[in-house]
C-alpha cells in the first residue's frame, strides 16, 4: 500500500510554495493525489478518508497528533521520540501503533506548538512549557537532553469548564463538602488546593470559581494559561513569559503578582505555586485580598505547608517562625486531592489552618474521605465530617453560615 510519506512528498511537489494556499485548495490537491494513487493501487473509501485526514493534518494542523487531540476520551498524550506514542484513556496508559515519519517532522510539530505560545525551544534552550489553543498543557524536551529524540507530553483539558455538579456525579466530592466549600468561597476564605500530579487540582479550582460573586474583580496569574474562571465579567488574565534569545524580556510569576496588587483586585488566583513566588502570594493574601485561590503539589495538607515553607525560603531569607506565621495568617483552608488506585480523582481531605502555635502551624481536619470497600474494581467510601470550622469571622461578615 502507498504510504502517507510518499503521498506527502507528491503533494509537496505540486504545491505552489510562492504563495499561501487556502484550506479548500489544499483539500482539492490532496483529493487529486489520492485519486491518482487509487488508480495505481486500489484504495477503499475508508482508506482514502483516513489518509486524507492524516495528510491535511500534516500540512495544516499538528500532524498525527491531531487525532489524539480531537479524541475527547484521551486525557494525556506522551511522545517518546519518533518511535513510541502512548496515551491515557480512562486512567489506563496505552501504546499507539502510529509513528512520526521522521525526527524532522516531529521537530516541525514541536516548533509549531512553541511558536503558538510565543515560546522558544532549541538546542540552547531544550526544555519548554507551552499550551495549545484549546488550553492543553504541553511540555517539550529536545536533544541533547532527550537522548532518544524529542519528548512531548500533552495534558488535555475538557473543552467545557467542569462544574461542581459534574464532580459530584463522578463521585469526586460529596454534596455536603461542596455546599461547605461554596459558602467559604463566597465568604472570601483564602483556599489552597494541594495534590499530586494528575489529581485534578486545576479542574477543581476552576469548578470552585463558579461560587465567586460576579461583582468582584478577579486577576488570574499562571505560567501557562489553563484556568477557566466561570462567569466572572471583571476578569483579568495574566501569563508569565520566558526570556527571549538574548536572555532578556522574561516576566515571572513574581512580577505578575506584584503588578496585580496595583490593579485593584478583589481576589488573586495563582494557577500553581512552584517556587519563590510563594512569598509574594502570601504577602498578597496578608494584605486584604480575601477569597484568593491557588494550587500546589503535595502529598498531604501537612506536606503542603512544609513545601510552602521551603518555597518561601527560595525567595527570601526569613526566620522559619516568621514564614510559618505568614502562612498561618494568609491561608484559611487546604483542600487536598488525590488519585486512588482505581484511578479515580477525589477530594481526600479538607483542613482548616488554625494558626501558629508552639513552633508549628496547627491544622484541623474538617472532612476526610474514608474507604469502606471495593466493588467492581471501584473504591467505595464516604466523606466523614470531623469538626466545624473554627474561624467563622468571614462567614459572619458575609452573612453566610456553614
Amino acid at each position: 500500500m502507498i504510504g502517507s510519506e510518499q503521498l506527502h512528498a507528491r503533494i509537496l511537489e505540486r504545491m505552489d510554495m510562492t504563495r499561501e494556499i487556502e484550506d479548500e485548495e489544499l483539500t482539492q490537491l490532496i483529493y487529486h493525489v489520492l485519486k491518482e494513487a487509487s488508480e495505481e493501487e486500489y484504495l477503499s473509501l475508508d482508506e482514502k478518508t483516513i489518509l486524507g485526514r492524516e495528510l491535511f493534518n500534516a500540512f495544516r494542523k499538528l500532524d498525527l497528533l491531531q487525532e489524539f487531540l480531537e479524541d475527547e476520551t484521551i486525557t494525556e498524550i506522551m511522545i517518546n521520540g519518533t518511535q513510541n506514542i502512548f496515551y491515557e484513556r480512562n486512567g489506563r496508559i496505552l501504546q499507539s501503533g502510529k509513528r512520526f515519519l521522521s525526527k524532522d517532522k516531529l521537530e516541525d510539530v514541536v516548533q509549531q506548538i512553541a511558536a503558538g505560545s510565543n515560546r522558544l525551544v532549541n538546542e540552547a534552550s531544550p526544555i519548554v512549557d507551552a499550551r495549545l489553543q484549546d488550553g492543553s498543557r504541553v511540555n517539550v524536551v529536545l536533544d541533547p537532553i532527550a537522548l532518544d529524540g524529542p519528548i512531548v507530553t500533552i495534558r488535555k483539558f475538557s473543552k467545557e469548564a467542569i462544574t461542581m455538579e459534574q464532580l459530584i456525579s463522578w463521585n469526586s466530592v460529596s454534596e455536603e463538602v461542596l455546599e461547605f466549600l461554596a459558602g467559604l468561597v463566597a465568604a472570601g476564605y483564602n483556599i489552597f488546593i494541594s495534590g499530586g500530579t494528575g489529581s485534578g487540582k486545576t479542574t477543581f479550582l476552576n469548578a470552585l470559581s463558579q461560587y465567586i460573586p460576579k461583582t468582584e474583580r478577579i486577576i488570574t496569574i499562571e505560567d501557562n494559561a489553563e484556568l477557566k474562571i466561570q462567569d466572572v465579567p471583571n476578569l483579568v488574565r495574566l501569563e508569565a513569559r520566558n526570556a527571549n534569545v538574548e536572555g532578556t524580556g522574561a516576566v515571572t510569576i513574581r512580577d505578575l503578582i506584584r503588578s496585580a496588587l496595583r490593579m485593584r483586585p478583589d481576589r488573586i488566583v495563582v494557577g500553581e505555586v512552584r517556587g519563590e513566588e510563594a512569598i509574594d502570594m502570601l504577602q498578597a493574601l496578608n494584605t486584604g485580598h480575601d477569597g484568593s485561590l491557588s494550587t500546589g503539589h503535595a502529598n498531604s495538607p501537612q506536606d503542603m505547608l512544609s513545601r510552602l515553607e521551603t518555597m518561601v525560603l527560595m525567595g527570601m531569607e526569613l526566620p522559619l517562625p516568621a514564614i510559618q506565621r505568614q502562612i498561618a495568617s494568609g491561608i484559611d483552608l487546604i483542600v487536598h486531592l488525590g488519585r486512588l488506585r482505581d484511578r479515580s480523582r477525589k477530594v481526600l481531605e479538607v483542613s482548616e489552618i488554625l494558626g501558629y502555635e508552639d513552633g508549628e502551624i496547627r491544622l484541623k481536619t474538617l472532612y476526610k474521605f474514608v474507604e469502606t470497600g471495593e466493588q467492581d474494581g471501584k473504591i467505595q467510601g464516604e466523606w466523614r465530617k470531623y469538626g466545624e470550622i473554627t474561624h467563622r469571622g468571614k462567614l459572619w461578615a458575609a452573612g453566610c453560615d456553614a
